[in-house]
This record gives C-alpha cells, structure tokens and sequence, in this order.
C-alpha cells in the first residue's frame, strides 16, 4: 500500500536531456562565480609586498588589510541563500558580478589603505555570495543522472581562477620589468593585476543574463509553467513533468527547516557530529593551505627568490592544485573519502616538514642554500598536490554528506563558518608568524598535519555509498 503523501514518480533520475551541450555551458556559466572566487581569493598574492612599501606598514597591519576580505566573504556565505530565497538565484548571481567589478575598481584605484581595505571587503562579501549560490543553483538545475559531474565545476572553477589570476600577475610583473610598483597604462603594476578581475567580473555578470532561473525557486513564487519549461530544456521532454513538479513541491513542503538550535546537544554545547565538521573544516585551514594562495610570491622572495621567479612559482603551484584536484575528482567515489583524507594527511606533513627543515637554514647572500632552496621549493609543490587531492575536495564532500537530514542545512553552515574564521586566523597570523621565526611556523603547520590523522582514524567515519538518509 503507497502512502498518499509520496510523489508520483517522473522518471527524472534516469533521464537523458536532448541538448547536453546546453545543460553544460548553464553549469559552466553558474560555476563562473567560483572562478571568481578562486580569481579574487589569490590575486592579492601578487600585490602583498607593493602595499606593505606603498603605505609603509609593518607585517601584522598588513595581514590585517589581506585577511579583512574573510570578514566580508563570511557575511556574504551567510547571507547569499536568504537572499537567493527571496529574490532569486540569478539575481544574487547578479549582484555578486556588480560587487566584483566594484571591487576590482575600487581595489586598483585606492586613494589610502582604508578604502582599500573597504574594498577588499566588498569583494569578500562577492567570494561568499559566489560560494554558496555556484553549488546551489548547479544541484538545482543539474539532471540528476549528471548531478556529481555537473556539480565539480565549481570546484574545479576554483581552482582554474587561482591558476589565471597567478599566470596574469607572473605575465604583469613581466610587462613591468619585474617591480610591482612598477608602471603600466599610467597604473602601478600591483594596480593593473588587482583590476583586470573585471574582465571576468562582467563576462560572469553577462553569463547570467543568458541562463535560465531555478525551477525550483520558481515554483516557491509560483510561476510552474516557466519551471516546467526549464525543467523540459535541461532534463528532457521525456520526463513527465507535471510528476516532475508534483516530486520537487512534495520535497519543498517535507523539508525540515533546521534551525541552530536542532544543533545542541551533547555534553559539550553542539552534537558530536557538528564538531567534526567543525574540525575537518579547522584542520583545512590550519595546515596553512591559503599561505600558498595568499603569501606565497612574499614567502619566495623572503629567501631570496628573484620577484619574477617567485610569481612563475605561485603559478606552478597553482597548476599542481589543478592536477590534484582532478586526481580527488577521479577517486573520491573509487577509494573513499577517508583513505584519500589519511593520504593527503602523511604527504601534507611530509611536504611541510621538509619545508620547516628548509627554511631552517641561514641566508647566505640574502637566499638559502641551494640544497634547501631546492628542497623548499620541491616540499611546497608537494604539500600543495597532497592537499588538492585529499583535504581539498574531500572536506567539502563530506561536509555534504555526513549530517543527518533534520540538521544538515544548519550544520554545514556552521561548518562552514568555522572554516572562514580559520582561513582568517591563519591569513592575519602569518605575516606575524614569519618574521618571528619562518620555520617555526612551517613546524605548526606540520603538527596540524600530523594531528589530523588520528582526528580522521578516531572520529570521522565513512561517507562513500550510503544514501544522505542513513546519516546520522
């Protein structure tokens, strides 16, 4: 006997859309936003060392104007999914591309640091619009035959951003013979590179205007012959689509709203599993992973690295995390989410504390030794491969996965939250911690490293294969 309250079946699950290509190039364009998220994230990797001589301030006031942009993604985050609630997921879309193009303006055209600072902000609030509504509006619109495929490209438009926006400052610094404050089109280079985002800033903003809304924030105003429409154009004329909107409204009224407070419990304020969330985010960020995004042009030339050189490094680098990412793509589903973090833990401990030793060494004419030189540069491509190919996909994977229906929106949240304060507090500490000892703060990263393998045997348990449903 079927209950009166189940949905008739469609046939979505196994249906095939007549125009892939289209139903691609709608994910590609949604995934724009967290290329710009990658873009706008890094891009300030080549200007750190042009802002710390142009305004004259010491290392902690200038981990303060980088880290600042985190404030801004963080409120962005939390608010990007209310907001694509009420006025929906295109328009949030458009509003993220109007706040990167004033951000990249304002950024490269600062009359002093505070509104410089300001703008950074700006473009941290785009990053985390970008971040919740790319995935979202994917999962929304995707065929669910081609849902996990269709839902990596944002992941992977993260990292193709960080990659450009290194290959752009490497290609500017060239065309500026080296210096960052160096002229270009009546600007300091550090300016052009900040400004260029505005190029994909509007191509992303252009993008949205040529896909279609979200069916199922249309059918929650009401407007279900558009949804069905959209719902014929990326999943087929062969579904049945008023059963197709019929399983879409039936899951939008048996949805659990979770709220902070389904999170309490247990003997330390939150459930236990909503603390290992919180820890798989913190463990992320305190190995120290966006010290390559961010610092990582000031962290070559810091032991004497030629500026240009440095800039071609952070775009190897960036190329490395592309390559990994892809390897977690390949075998997320193959070997599990657990195998692959416990691998990208040893080698990430490995690769850091090779950089510590390194780093651990005297200059020698302003550079290390070219032993150590050689065995930093090697360490940091390696730490990066180990990373992209685990912790990097594997956590935001499993973040998805691992909570219960009846709290999951509210966990990840939280969730998520942890792991932009981290990026922050690692961000705004590493300028600081450098000058105070550079291999010092390469050896806490390394205990990170290390301490997350027994925090991934003990506490995190297996995600791969099971239904959302079992969690719990």
């Amino acid at each position: 006997m079927t209950s009166t309250t189940q949905a008739p079946q469609s046939g979505a699950r196994t249906a095939q859309p007549e125009h892939l290509g289209h139903v691609i190039f709608i994910a590609a364009a949604a995934a724009m936003g967290g290329f710009l998220f990658g873009y706008d994230s890094s891009v300030i990797n080549g200007a750190v060392e042009a802002i710390r001589t142009k305004y004259d301030i010491g290392s902690a006031a200038l981990a303060q104007v980088i880290a600042i942009a985190l404030i801004g993604c963080a409120v962005g985050a939390a608010t990007a999914g209310r907001i694509a609630d009420r006025i929906g997921r295109i328009r949030v879309m458009q509003i993220a591309a109007l706040l990167f193009v004033v951000s990249a303006v304002g950024s490269a055209l600062p009359f002093s640091l505070w509104d410089f600072a300001v703008w950074r902000v700006v473009g941290g609030f785009a990053i985390g619009m970008a971040s919740v509504i790319g995935p979202a509006y994917i999962a929304e619109v995707a065929p669910p035959a081609y849902r996990g495929r269709l839902g990596s490209f944002q992941q992977a438009a993260i990292v193709v951003g960080i990659a450009i926006s290194q290959l752009v400052n490497w290609g500017l610094l060239n065309a500026a013979g080296g210096n960052q404050r160096g002229h270009l089109m009546g600007l300091e280079a550090w300016q052009v590179m900040l400004g260029v985002m505005v190029v994909p800033a509007v191509l992303y903003g252009m993008l949205s205007f040529a896909i279609p809304e979200s069916p199922r924030f249309l059918l929650s105003v009401g407007k279900r012959e558009r949804a069905k429409e959209i719902l014929a154009e990326v999943e087929g004329k062969d579904v049945d689509l008023d059963a197709r909107v019929a399983e879409i409204e039936h899951a939008m009224t048996s949805e659990h709203k979770s709220t902070f407070k389904d999170l309490l419990g247990g003997g330390f304020f939150f459930k236990p599993i909503v603390w290992v969330g919180i820890g798989l985010s913190v463990f992320q960020q305190f190995v120290g992973i966006n010290v390559a995004f961010y610092y990582s042009s000031t962290l070559w030339q810091s032991v004497g690295v030629d500026p240009t050189d440095s800039f071609f490094y952070s775009f190897t680098t960036s190329i490395i995390n592309i390559i990994g990412t892809v390897i977690a793509m390949i075998f997320v589903d193959r070997v599990g989410r657990k195998p692959l973090a416990l691998i990208g833990s040893i080698g990430m401990a490995v690769g850091l504390a090779l950089e510590a030793w390194a780093f651990s060494y005297h200059l020698v004419d302003g550079k290390l030794p070219s032993t150590q030189g050689w065995v930093a540069l090697i360490a940091a491509h390696v730490f990066v491969l180990f990373f992209a190919l685990s912790w990097g996909v594997v956590v935001w994977v499993m973040l998805g996965e691992m909570f219960p229906n009846k709290i999951r929106a509210a966990a990840l949240g939280v969730a998520a939250a942890a792991q932009w304060i981290a990026n922050w507090a690692i961000t705004a500490s590493f300028p600081s911690l450098a000058d105070w000892n550079l291999s010092g703060t390469y050896v806490i990263y390394t205990v990170f490293a290390a301490l997350s393998i027994p925090f991934v045997l003990k506490f995190v348990k297996e995600t791969k294969g099971k239904a959302l449903e079992e969690m719990g």
